[in-house]
């Protein structure tokens, strides 16, 4: 995916931009390190400079892109220590929220989010990883809503923000991909049991089998920090 197909409403460019830019961080097509180019991203998005500056800070602010002085924007690029330690403290936090959405959970909310595994094994059975990753962002972003406690589901999406480009590139291992996905169906029916000590403990060995993934995939892809 090229991140052209995400409409842009006029009233709202510099955020459709950014979400633009922050589709292709995710799937690779900006690695991390690069340098942003305007005039091409000018040219490839259909916006004009000043809503790509604008998009260029607001990805700034979540931890996306470094902007140096005199030199443009560039994609942040996460070391093995600090994608690490960023996967720990995500552990807990998605633990915390795994527990607290048992504790809210509804029907209608189990229902929806067994509509959503379907639409994700049904991406993962078409090798559609894109589409699959999003899916996956929907259904964690249902959990932490389901929690209902809006400064952990600040700090998630502050954090993961960071760290969704890594966690996108891990699922290119298939072994790694298909445990991803027993594990997600294994999720739902924790929380549909509510079973809240449960979905924590296996929230937290869900994040930890990813972080290890993660730097396996940077250190035998030699992605910056993999050494």
């Amino acid at each position: 995916m090229d991140g052209s197909n995400i409409p842009i409403a006029r009233m709202t460019l510099p955020e459709a931009a950014a979400e633009r830019l922050r589709t292709l961080i995710i799937e690779g097509a900006l690695a991390p390190g690069a340098k942003l180019n305007e005039r091409e991203l000018c040219e490839r998005l259909g916006v004009s400079r000043t809503p790509l500056r604008e998009a260029f800070r607001m990805l700034a602010g979540d931890g996306l892109l470094v902007q140096l002085p005199n030199r443009g924007a560039q994609v942040v690029a996460l070391s093995a220590d600090d994608a690490g330690h960023a996967f720990d403290v995500m552990a807990s936090l998605e633990g915390l929220a795994g527990e607290l959405a048992a504790a809210r959970v509804t029907d209608d909310d189990i229902a929806d989010l067994r509509a959503l595994q379907g639409e994700m094994e049904a991406a993962h059975a078409r090798h559609d990883l894109p589409a699959y990753y999003r899916v996956n962002r929907a259904i964690h972003d249902r959990l932490n809503a389901i929690a209902a406690n809006p400064v952990l589901a600040h700090a998630c999406r502050a954090l993961n923000a960071r760290l969704h480009a890594l966690r996108f590139r891990s699922n290119l291992n298939v072994a790694k991909w298909n445990k991803a996905v027993a594990e997600h169906r294994d999720m739902i029916a924790t929380l549909a049991a509510r079973d809240g000590s449960a979905l924590r403990d296996l929230l937290i060995r869900h994040l930890h089998a990813k972080k290890q993934a993660v730097l396996e995939t940077m250190k035998n892809e030699n992605m910056p920090g993999g050494n």
